[in-house]
């Protein structure tokens, strides 16, 4: 099984950066109060990061906000997840905790300003590709909808053999795949484009590693994609 980045992506974004954290035969069954205590802290932190800065112009989110203009999303109406997930925090709400490795990751993600996500290597039907959808892509149900809907035509998606698992490159993920507390192997994927620099995402992950494997366990791995490093084995 593999991660993999066509070459349609990187036509348009060149300078993109997927660094991934492979786990195996991880614990994500307990609920961990520290790792809510983390989550909290970050929440705390956030508004000192913007300050009066609007969330639409930092830079770290005005970049991710080009990129779904690129591809025909609209980012007022299909905000990026690090887009929804600061503003939410900034708007007052706390994030609920789900299971371990979604907290941690989000965690990450409002540390360091960063869209975070992960799915269920289990789940998964033969490699992922990072992709531009086609005309006659299947109907996939996504979290917290009733409806399964098919990606638009262009849309940049995460795929397997049976469908999208992250529509709208990381606007929102598939039920399918989504990370449970019964996940025992995973990939987690923090996404990058200009301005951040390749500093900030291997602080930024070399964290989440650290974090999984203190409050996870299992073995815990990490590696990257760009231009010159397409595909990655996950199994």
């Amino acid at each position: 099984m593999k991660l993999v980045i066509t070459d349609t992506i990187f036509d348009e974004f060149p300078e993109l950066v997927l660094d991934v954290v492979i786990l195996h035969n991880i614990d994500n069954s307990q609920n961990r109060s520290e790792i809510t205590e983390m989550l909290r802290q970050a929440e705390a932190a956030l508004p000192g990061k913007f300050g009066s800065t609007p969330v639409i112009e930092h830079p770290y989110i005005a970049a991710w906000r080009e990129a779904y203009r690129k591809f025909g999303a609209k980012p007022k109406d299909y905000p990026s997840s690090v887009e929804n997930l600061t503003r939410r925090v900034l708007n007052g709400a706390t994030i609920g905790h789900i299971n371990n490795l979604v907290s941690l990751y989000n965690t990450i993600s409002l540390r360091h300003i960063l869209p975070v996500g992960g799915e269920d290597l289990d789940k998964i039907v033969g490699d992922v590709q990072l992709t531009r959808a086609s005309n006659d892509e299947p109907a996939v149900l996504l979290l917290g909808e009733k409806e399964a809907r098919a990606p638009h035509a262009g849309e940049i998606i995460y795929k397997d053999e049976v469908g999208a698992i992250c529509r709208r490159w990381n606007w929102k993920e598939a039920d399918r795949t989504k990370l449970t507390q019964e996940t025992q192997n995973a990939f987690l994927v923090i996404e990058t484009l200009p301005p951040v620099t390749r500093e900030t995402v291997e602080i930024a992950i070399h964290e989440l590693a650290d974090l999984i494997k203190q409050f996870c366990g299992g073995t815990v791995s990490t590696t990257f994609l760009d231009k010159d490093n397409r595909e990655i084995k996950l199994i």
